[in-house]
């Protein structure tokens, strides 16, 4: 999912911190106690304000594959620790804590952030300082392939980044071909927040929908923070559109909807990921028949979550794992095998080098996750393009078709 540019602050860390130069002693038992070395997976996420019930699904989830890791011993020899911090969703909170994680040695790995104008906060600082970052739910594509992906001009941005969430070059094409094909719709009238997200996933939207023949009636910018949404409402209801898009999140998306709907804009509203949460539903009486995609197809069809699903239960977590439950677990996962991978490869010890050794190690990480398949392309995507479409029913979200885009049944 997600956000805006922003001037990058590039920090600087003591050689220390970039090469680890006390890994080695971390690695190796001199006490003879025979105590393990200590990896740190840092987290940031918005654990609180609006957007925390994703956040906190985030760090549940990581968590728990963090305990999992060292309940089976996954890594002979370390034990892993879950750092989070909490970004309330902002560019500058973000960074800060990028910043913050870099700075400690112990630090192998940074799962995070949700929001993509977060990373392009965070990305320069982990490259700066060798360190992985890794997100669950960023689906912008110019964070791993530039600007110019559009003209087919794709070139990775940072090494040492990654996503276990495909992209909205996939999941805004798939919207758009969804409504026009399954939805049969043919007229809309398209809303974005001004984000980094949202512009992305709208302009996507409205490429595939009218390749395929469909037309936008009208379109409009809103501010993430709005709540009162008439001039908008009113220019909609003058389009007389078939489906109303909103490229955002479920803050502004669902009284955007409720309002709409009340104005006589009485048409489904349609998104993407940054609206499928269960608190789009409890925002917006009515909701019901809204559309919105998610990246992966839900955890609860996967026969490859269900452990996932009812570890996270016994956990006894009080949030919901929500839309990114089983990639943060995937990511944060990702991030343990890389670390296996390097202590195999050094007899069992972690290097002087360790943060760097993760990140080439990331390149070649392939297990069978919670989502199906994790393995990264060249530019660090994840190579899972699914998507599906959900709708509401009786107040919940109800998963209605999921392909991978590229797979996407015509007929």
């Amino acid at each position: 999912m997600r956000h805006r540019s922003l001037l990058i602050l590039t920090t600087a860390v003591a050689a220390g911190a970039l090469t680890l130069s006390a890994c080695g002693s971390r690695g190796e038992d001199k006490s003879g106690d025979g105590s393990k070395a200590t990896v740190v997976i840092g987290l940031d996420a918005p654990l609180t304000g609006e957007l925390s019930a994703l956040g906190q699904g985030i760090k549940n989830s990581a968590d728990l594959a963090v305990k999992n890791a060292n309940k089976q011993n996954e890594v002979e020899g370390v034990t892993f620790e879950l750092r989070p911090l909490d970004d309330k969703a902002l560019p500058n909170a973000g960074q800060q804590n990028a910043t913050k994680l870099a700075g400690d040695k112990e630090v192998l790995g940074i799962v995070g952030p949700l929001n993509s104008g977060v990373a392009q906060s965070m990305q320069q600082v982990a490259q700066s300082n060798g360190v992985t970052l890794i997100s669950p739910a960023n689906t912008t594509p110019d964070l791993t392939q530039g600007k110019n992906w559009k003209k087919n001009d794709r070139k990775r941005q940072f090494s040492t980044y990654f996503r276990t969430a495909t992209t909205d070059e996939v999941q805004g094409a798939f919207d758009g071909q969804y409504a026009y094909e399954k939805m049969k719709v043919k007229t809309a009238y398209v809303i974005d927040d001004q984000k980094t997200y949202g512009v992305g996933l709208a302009s996507s939207f409205k490429d595939q929908f009218t390749k395929l023949g469909g037309k936008i009636v009208g379109t409009e910018h809103v501010s993430p923070d709005d709540r009162d949404f008439k001039a908008v409402v009113a220019k909609a209801k003058g389009a007389n559109p078939d489906l109303v898009f909103y490229g955002g999140e479920y803050p502004a998306s669902g009284p955007l909807s409720q309002q709409l709907k009340d104005g006589g804009v009485d048409v489904p509203l349609m998104g993407g990921d940054g609206m499928y949460s269960g608190d789009y539903i409890e925002l917006n009486k009515k909701a019901q028949g809204d559309y919105a995609s998610s990246v992966g197809k839900p955890v609860e069809q996967l026969a490859s979550a269900k452990k996932f699903i009812a570890d996270y239960k016994d956990a006894g977590y009080k949030d919901a794992y929500e839309a990114y439950g089983g990639s943060t677990y995937d990511a944060t996962w990702a991030i343990v095998q890389a670390v296996k991978q390097v202590v195999q490869d050094n007899n069992g010890k972690l290097p002087d080098d360790a943060r760097k050794k993760v990140v080439d190690a990331m390149n070649k990480v392939s297990f069978d996750g919670v989502t199906g398949k994790v393995s990264f392309d060249k530019y660090g995507d994840t190579t899972n393009t699914m998507i599906t479409a959900y709708q509401v029913d009786n107040k919940k979200w109800a998963a209605r078709f999921s392909a991978e885009f590229k797979k996407f049944d015509k007929s």
